[in-house]
């Protein structure tokens, strides 16, 4: 018998397809309830915009949170997302959900540097839209994680120094941060990752810039890449005195993780609502 690819999260979650369904269901029901502006442009293609969610009755000097979603870099959408809105909006902040095009018809650096510009165009509008440019932070779930690390860090593809925006904090959901083994993986002919690329953008090789609390969680039924991987930039950042924390989400799996993300009541919910609140 094969050995199994730990990076196939389908072979792993028997009702995957279920949860993905029910995550697009509850991002619609969701859209229902709150004002929602679709498809603010940030660049030059359709999937180069974001998606913003605002709370009832926004104050003055809002927090302004960031999410990005998954999907190996290849697939996923900002629209089937809309519900991790839902914590944002309950710490008064305004959330942004943003899409990105997708390999591999896009390369990683490109995508990598799609977001850079995301980031920098919301913060920049941050005032038009009531929100404090100053209480900027960024979530991100599986592919969504990788990217959002590379907010506050410059990798081995970066030529020099990056126009990177402040952020204030991160929180990094079932991230992938050593690329190398996806070239190999399931993704080879859906990705078409090089080795070239899953080194030169993989943050366990890059630099993490000070200023930014990165808190790292994983489920706690996700295969051994993730775990491995969390504890690993964790041990990164520590050796290099940053300001970090990592969880473990008990009893979730890759997918079931973002139903408690989206959660409000749900301690990673939580979490994302105390990271919006404190900026």
């Amino acid at each position: 018998m094969a050995e199994r690819d730990l990076y196939r999260n389908r072979d792993f979650i028997p009702d995957f397809d279920a949860i993905m369904a029910e995550t697009e269901a509850r991002s619609r029901a969701f859209a229902e309830t709150a004002r929602v502006e679709r498809s603010v442009s940030y660049g030059e293609t359709p999937r180069q915009s974001f998606d913003l969610v605002f709370p009832p009755d926004p104050a003055p000097g809002a927090p302004l949170h960031m999410f990005i979603h998954g999907g190996y870099w290849r697939a996923g959408s900002k629209e089937a997302h809309t519900l991790v809105a839902a914590p944002v909006l309950g710490a008064g902040g305004i959330a942004a959900l943003v899409g990105y095009d997708l390999m591999p018809g896009t390369r990683l650096a490109g995508i990598v540097a799609q977001i850079r510009c995301a980031a920098r165009h919301l913060v920049a509008m941050a005032p038009e839209l009531g929100a404090d440019p100053a209480r900027f932070t960024v979530s991100g779930h599986s592919a969504g994680a990788h990217l959002a690390s590379l907010l506050a860090s410059e990798a081995p593809g970066d030529a020099g120094p990056v126009d990177l925006p402040e952020v204030r904090g991160m929180l990094l959901v079932s991230g992938i941060y050593d690329l190398s083994g996806i070239p190999g993986s399931f993704l080879k002919d859906e990705a078409k990752m090089t080795h070239e690329e899953a080194r030169d953008w993989s943050p366990l090789l890059a630099g993490h810039r000070r200023g930014s609390l990165r808190i790292i969680t994983r489920g706690g039924e996700e295969t051994l890449p993730f775990q491995h991987q969390a504890v690993a930039l964790n041990a990164l950042l520590e050796r290099d005195a940053q300001s970090t924390e990592l969880r473990s989400e008990r009893g979730l799996n890759h997918l079931s993780i973002v139903f408690d993300l989206a959660d409000p009541g749900a301690p990673l919910g939580r979490r994302l609502r105390d990271l919006v609140a404190s900026s």
